[in-house]
């Protein structure tokens, strides 16, 4: 997360923490992260050695043993609502280019009336979403779109 920071700064994005190890185990980590990735946490990080607050919102993958750790991600959005959860197993690396791009896609979708289909990748075609009318939608995107079946209307990202 330290080496992606930027990229999180420039979608306007804050990054916060929560680990169930006491904030003497995060200094730790925090030297061992910089020694072994070139980068330490630039970010603040949540002790939660009591497990409070990955119990109460379920951030601890449900197969996993007491030793785990908090294994969720979430994207809180401006007005302050969930608008991702992902909870990896433990034996499984997070995907933070995913996350990226989901960012990307929550971002866009919120902002332009479309949706994002399987696999995009910002630049890429979206969907204008059913709810908008072809007047509407006419208005919005005044080149035009490509229409594959009523429900699915084909056009380029808005920028």
């Amino acid at each position: 997360m330290a080496h992606l920071q930027p990229a999180f700064t420039q979608r306007h994005c804050k990054i916060i923490g929560l680990s169930v190890d006491s904030l003497d185990a995060h200094r730790q980590w925090a030297q061992d992260i910089a020694e072994t990735q070139g980068y330490a946490p630039n970010y603040p990080l949540i002790a939660d050695p009591e497990r409070r607050i990955a119990s109460l919102y379920g951030m601890i993958h449900p197969n996993a043993n007491d030793t785990m750790t908090v294994r969720s991600v979430f994207v809180i959005g401006p007005d302050k609502k969930i608008k991702l959860m992902l909870t990896y197993p433990a034996s499984t690396g997070r995907n933070f280019d995913e996350i990226l791009r989901t960012l990307d896609s929550l971002q866009l979708t919120a902002a332009h009336q479309v949706a994002t289909p399987v696999n995009w990748q910002p630049g890429e075609d979206v969907i204008i979403v059913p709810a908008l009318s072809d007047e509407a939608a006419q208005q919005r995107f005044p080149d035009g779109w490509k229409t594959l079946k009523p429900y699915l209307r084909v056009v380029p990202q808005p920028r």
